[in-house]
């Protein structure tokens, strides 16, 4: 079985980023799941996706949650994924 993981697509002094990271840290040993972080600055095309919505949240290439973390969204997506 693959580990389950989660794509934080994000920008380097992004605050928000940076709470969104730490969020996901804190439930990342009772969920299960890996962290795998993109900067978005560091591709063009990504940075023209994302430009105004990092941080973003995806699991299973559909986005779970953008700007804010969300909990219930997070457990949601997990236990149907």
């Amino acid at each position: 079985m693959s580990p389950v993981e989660l794509i934080v697509y994000y920008r380097e002094g992004c605050h928000l980023c940076e709470q969104m990271v730490a969020s996901l840290f804190q439930l990342q040993e009772e969920l299960k799941y890996e962290i795998r972080q993109i900067d978005i600055d560091n591709d063009p095309l990504l940075r023209d996706k994302y430009n105004v919505d990092v941080p973003v949240v995806m699991f299973k290439n559909e986005v779970i949650f953008y700007h804010f973390f969300d909990e219930t969204e997070l457990r949601k997506a997990l236990a149907n994924g």
